[in-house]
C-alpha cells in the first residue's frame, strides 16, 4: 500500500498475543476458570446453604440465621470445639518443639545422616490406613505391644483408643510421630540460612551448646517457627483423616469421634452432619464458623509476629 507521495505505509495488522502479559493471561486462564467455578463458586454456594435448610435431595429453603442459632445452642458443637482446641493445644507445641530439636540434631555432621533424615520422613509419606495398622499392633487392648509391656512391669493394661480420657493424647502422639518429619524438613531449611560465623563468634566468646541454641538458633529461625505455628494450627483445626480412620470411621461413619464423643472434632462433626445425616445447610454453617475461628486465630498470630519474630 502506497501513500500519495509514493512512500510505503506500514501495514495494519490485527493485534495478537505478542507480549508476556497476554501470554501469561492465556496460560492462567484454565486455573482462573477452575478457581471461579470450583473454589469461589463453592464458597458462595456454601455461604448460601448455611442460611438454608438443604438436604441435597431437595432444593434449599431459606431459613435465615436458624442454622447458626441451632449451632450455638447445640452441646455437641461445643463438645467438638472443645475437643478441637484440646487437640490443638497438645499437638502444636509438642510437634514444634520436638521437630526443632530433631532438626538441630540432624543438622550436624553425623555419619549416616541421610538415613536418619529419611527414617524420620517415612511416616509423612505413609497413608493413615498404614498408620492405623501400625498403631493397632501397638495399642490394641487385647494383643497390643503396649499392654504386653505394661503387664510385664506389673501395671494395669489400658483400653487406649477406647478410653475417653486417653484417646486425644494418644491421637496427638500418633499424629506427631507421623508429621514431625515434615516440620523437621522446614526447620532444616531454616537452619541452613543461619550464618556459621555467628556460631564461631559465640564459641570464641565461650558460649556453650545450650547458650548457642537459646540465643542464636531460636531467635534466627523465629520466622520459620512463626510459619510452622500458623501451618500447624490451621491443619490441626482441620484435622479429619487421622481421627476418622483411627476411631473407626472407616467402618462406620457414625462411630468416628468416639468413645462417647471424646475425640469428636469439628471436621468430624461437619462430615457427619453433612454426609451421614444430609443436613448440608447445618454442615455449611459449621464450616463457616470454623473459617471465622481460623481467620481470627491467624489475625492474632499475625499481630503478635512483630513482638517475637527476629528480623535480620
Amino acid at each position: 500500500m502506497r501513500t500519495e507521495g509514493g512512500q510505503k505505509s506500514a501495514r495494519v495488522r490485527p493485534k495478537r498475543l505478542n507480549n508476556d502479559g497476554q501470554w501469561g493471561l492465556l496460560m492462567v486462564t484454565p486455573y482462573l476458570v477452575h478457581f471461579i467455578v470450583f473454589v469461589l463458586g463453592s464458597l458462595l454456594a456454601s455461604l448460601y446453604f448455611s442460611f438454608s435448610k438443604y438436604d441435597i435431595l431437595n432444593p434449599p429453603q431459606w431459613t435465615g440465621l436458624d442454622n447458626y442459632r441451632k449451632l450455638l445452642s447445640e452441646p455437641v458443637f461445643w463438645k467438638a470445639l472443645g475437643n478441637t482446641v484440646y487437640f490443638t493445644v497438645l499437638f502444636v507445641p509438642l510437634q514444634t518443639v520436638l521437630a526443632l530439636i530433631l532438626a538441630v540434631a540432624l543438622n550436624q555432621k553425623l555419619k549416616g545422616l541421610k538415613f536418619f533424615r529419611l527414617a524420620h520422613f517415612l511416616p509423612v509419606i505413609s497413608s493413615w490406613t498404614v498408620i492405623m495398622y501400625v498403631s493397632d499392633a501397638v495399642f490394641n487392648p487385647r494383643f497390643g505391644f503396649a499392654n504386653a509391656l505394661l503387664q510385664t512391669i506389673g501395671l494395669t493394661p489400658q483400653k487406649w483408643l477406647q478410653d475417653e480420657h486417653l484417646v486425644i493424647p494418644l491421637l496427638v502422639l500418633i499424629a506427631v510421630w507421623k508429621g514431625i518429619g515434615y516440620i523437621m524438613v522446614i526447620y532444616l531449611a531454616g537452619l541452613q540460612n543461619v550464618p556459621s560465623d555467628v556460631y564461631e563468634a559465640a564459641e570464641i566468646d565461650g558460649a556453650g551448646t545450650l547458650q548457642k541454641f537459646r540465643r542464636i538458633t531460636v531467635p534466627l529461625i523465629s520466622g520459620t517457627t512463626f510459619l510452622v505455628l500458623i501451618m500447624s494450627t490451621i491443619s490441626t483445626f482441620q484435622a479429619f483423616e487421622q481421627i476418622y480412620v483411627m476411631t473407626g470411621g472407616a467402618l462406620d461413619a457414625s462411630s468416628a469421634g468416639g468413645p462417647n464423643k471424646a475425640s469428636l472434632v469439628l471436621m468430624i462433626y461437619l462430615y457427619q452432619e453433612g454426609f451421614s445425616f444430609l443436613r448440608m445447610g447445618y454442615a455449611s454453617a459449621i464450616a463457616w464458623v470454623l473459617f471465622v475461628i481460623l481467620f481470627l486465630l491467624t489475625v492474632v498470630q499475625m499481630s503478635l509476629q512483630k513482638k517475637w519474630v527476629h528480623y535480620e
